[in-house]
């Protein structure tokens, strides 16, 4: 089942594994070309003579897609704020240590989406475990990067271009081996093929949802009906505004569910400070945490915000139906990954803001989930869906956000795109902005 091209990467690696030859190879090919067909090939082919195969991912959803994945960070032990001495966070006599010594291959699936400071972590740690004289690269392992540079690079808060390139992971193109060519692009203004736009406009949002979602209060209840659609918007604001009108739509008893929030005890300087009171540490939105008020409704489709359960598909990213509401647990069924129809109990958690731009350190107790009739670009990564809808009320702001976007589906037949000026008006044009240093090096 293999191409020609697939099965030429797949004996030169073979080859280094079981000749312990060591090596870094790096298979870059953009979305479809059959990335994650070939790692579970080579998985197989490995396991199947009793030797051990570490599969891991840059994000959470990707790694679901891996048997036995595990997010990078989970898997080596890599400092959340990693720096330039960092090391992970086992030893030569920690099982995890003697896990990597006796395992055979490590794959590490959208490798781009690191930074360069994860891999050379790695590096030095797996170089010390090894005992590594020769100085080899992961101390003489085999290791798989994968991943295409046409996806959404490091997010690197506050930074501009410039610190982004040097950021990411072009480190990893030096040690690998491989170079292809890609075309030098920048930021243009492009034109979208008409049998993908929506030129039909009373009201943008109504048109969006009626062009992916139907007449869709008949199949809301449906189990699969959220399964493959999504709605993608640049910014969180219009995602919020799509998902907000869904609900209200949506028939059946609405519960808002309120987080408790507090300064972090930890945080001295702040806890006694006036200013945070409750009513103020209520109204904050922050990426990646829930909003103090989470609205409900049975059959919504809604997304993890944190890692619960790897093993039962529950991770960042997890897409799932809520099915009950109870006071302090909800229950649902996942409609993405490799759980399918699982039926699972969400709890309240104690979340900490990531964000290291506020002035203070919080917690907040609530559902670790936000409502996903519609979700932003750069959580889409690594989803495979059949309807699309690409909503954008201002242009994309970030290297390939728009390829992402367009990449999602396996058929073209299922994206639709609404263009619209700030007079609400359907436009034919897009900014697409593609940072081609990127691909200077490969």
């Amino acid at each position: 089942m293999l191409t020609e091209e697939q099965k030429k990467i797949y004996d030169e690696i073979i080859d280094a594994v079981f000749k312990d030859k060591g090596g870094v190879f790096f298979l870059y090919g953009f979305s479809g070309t059959g990335k994650t067909f070939l790692w579970r090939v080579l998985c197989a082919a490995v396991r199947i003579m009793g030797e051990i195969v570490l599969n891991t991912a840059s994000s959470r959803i990707a790694s679901l897609l891996l048997e036995g994945g595990r997010t990078a960070h989970s898997r080596f032990g890599i400092p959340l704020d990693v720096q330039e001495t960092s090391m992970c966070k086992m030893s030569r006599s920690s099982d995890l240590g003697e896990l990597f010594q006796e395992a055979k291959l490590t794959i590490w699936d959208e490798a781009p989406m690191m930074s360069k400071y994860c891999f050379e972590t790695l590096d030095r740690s797996l170089k010390d475990i090894m005992r590594d004289l020769e100085d080899k690269h992961f101390g003489g392992k085999v290791i798989i990067f994968g991943g295409d540079f046409r996806q959404i690079l490091p997010v690197i808060v506050g930074d501009g271009r410039e610190q982004i390139i040097e950021e990411f992971s072009k480190w990893i193109l030096d040690v690998g081996e491989g170079r292809l060519n890609e075309p030098n692009d920048g930021v243009v203004d492009i034109d979208i093929p008409e049998e993908l736009l929506i030129t039909e406009v009373n009201s943008p949002i109504e048109s969006i949802i009626n062009a992916i979602y139907g007449d869709w209060l008949h199949s809301a209840k449906d189990a699969s009906y959220f399964q493959s659609k999504a709605i993608l918007c640049p910014t969180n604001d219009d995602v919020n505004t799509i998902n907000d009108q869904m609900l209200s739509i949506l028939e059946g008893e609405e519960r808002v569910y309120l987080s408790s929030y507090t300064i972090d005890p930890a945080d001295k300087r702040s806890k006694d400070n006036p200013a945070y009171s409750p009513d103020f540490l209520n109204s904050v939105r922050i990426s990646g945490v829930p909003n103090h008020a989470l609205r409900l409704k049975i059959g919504c489709p809604v997304m993890l915000l944190r890692n619960i359960d790897a093993h039962g598909g529950l991770m960042n990213g997890t897409r799932l139906q809520i099915t009950q509401m109870a006071d302090h647990v909800l229950q649902a069924r996942i409609i993405t990954g490799t759980r399918v129809g699982k039926i699972v109990l969400l709890p309240r958690m104690v979340l900490v803001p990531s964000d290291t731009r506020l002035p203070f350190k919080m917690r907040r107790r609530q559902f670790p989930i936000n409502i996903a009739f519609a979700m932003a670009i750069n959580k889409s990564q690594g989803q495979s869906l059949s309807n699309v809808g690409l909503y954008l009320s201002r242009p994309v702001f970030s290297h390939v956000q728009l390829y992402v976007a367009m990449s999602r589906i396996s058929c073209k037949s299922g994206l639709k795109i609404l263009i619209v000026d700030t007079k609400e008006k359907p436009q034919k044009k897009t900014r697409n902005i593609v940072f081609k240093e990127v691909f200077q090096n490969i």
